[in-house]
């Protein structure tokens, strides 16, 4: 409890930070005088400068809300992905459940399809991010476990086979669609909006509510299949529930944002190894630090050069991919190699 206290509390300070800096400075105590007048509190002074409050509300507010439902959801998804699969190595974007729910979104974009409206993207992600989840459960397991060989294997595969679906889509699509798939593949928050904000919000409070609920029920599978099934434990159930959960979790992150790597994968594990394995403390402690990774890192994105927007996507590599590198040799080598 004293990690997701310190947590919520960074992620307070974070997010005051993140909305105030940027091309038009609002000091934080502005910032905050903003929130408190539009809550109908009329407490703390208001921007100083004239487009202050349209940067903060049409701009910062939208754009820091977007980064922090999507990385309550990467975290989350990460954290029950490793519990599902018994594998510290699952993560939505590494084993591809990130990319198939792409092909969905690049396959709305491309078409042009609003038959769901606002939601269309949402639900083709989810639902293309669902069967490529149920794919990849169904091909890594073998003899009721699943091998980490299997598994990254089995990720490279769904990985290529949807870059190949995207560039497909690309080739066939118009320039407009072109440029905004390239785009989205980089990840970035820049361009969210209030509408987008309200579509991603609903998905993420279901996701996340599922897998709070499940988490006992994860903490039952971890001491093992025989046991968790003398236990009471209905395993299969568990399973699709998990993997449903997943995919919408996921299917809400890259909706709108684009591929976002790594996050699943980095903070779960960081957690793990602060607070231990228990999932009832393990899958909000990581929802909320991946809340607070993708706040900073747009912070960064959008600051770190003047007048440019760095791809939000690029900077989560750049530290997730050692990351993953330091991870598949440690749990090599307590595998005692993969021969």
């Amino acid at each position: 409890m004293a990690l997701v206290a310190c947590l919520v509390v960074a992620l307070g300070i974070a997010v005051i930070v993140a909305v105030s800096l940027g091309q038009l400075s609002v000091p934080p105590a502005q910032v905050v005088g903003s929130l408190l007048h539009h809550l109908g509190l009329d407490w703390g002074p208001l921007p100083a400068h004239p487009q202050g409050e349209a940067a903060l509300w049409e701009v910062r507010f939208p754009r820091v809300v977007m980064a922090l439902l999507v990385g309550l959801s990467l975290g989350a998804a990460g954290a029950v992905m490793q519990g599902v699969f018994g594998n510290p190595l699952a993560e939505p974007a590494v084993i591809g459940v990130s990319s198939g729910a792409a092909v969905g979104a690049c396959l709305v974009i491309v078409m042009g399809w609003t038959v769901l409206g606002a939601y269309t993207t949402a639900v083709a992600a989810f639902v293309a991010g669902l069967v490529t989840t149920f794919v990849m459960y169904t091909l890594a397991r073998s003899d009721n476990r699943t091998e980490v060989v299997t598994l990254v294997l089995m990720g490279i595969a769904v990985n290529a086979v949807a870059a190949a679906a995207i560039a497909f889509l690309v080739f066939i699509g118009d320039q407009a669609a072109r440029e905004q798939i390239v785009f989205w593949q980089l990840g970035s928050f820049n361009g969210a909006r209030w509408e987008s904000v309200a579509v991603v919000a609903p998905l993420v409070c279901v996701g996340l509510i599922g897998t709070v609920l499940i988490a006992r029920q994860l903490d039952l599978l971890s001491l093992g299949e025989r046991a968790a099934r003398h236990l009471g434990l209905h395993i299969e159930r568990l399973r699709i529930v998990a993997i449903v959960l997943v995919a919408l979790l996921v299917a809400a992150g890259v909706a709108f944002v684009g591929i976002i790597a790594f996050v699943g994968l980095v903070v779960p594990h960081v957690i793990r190894m602060v607070i231990g394995p228990a999932h009832r403390a393990l899958i909000p402690a990581s929802a909320l630090a991946g809340a607070l990774v993708l706040v900073v890192a747009d912070l960064v994105a959008r600051t770190a050069v003047a007048y440019a927007d760095l791809p939000i996507g690029m900077l989560t590599a750049l530290v997730g991919g050692p990351f993953f590198f330091w991870l598949l040799r440690r749990t090599r080598d307590r595998a005692g190699g993969w021969a």
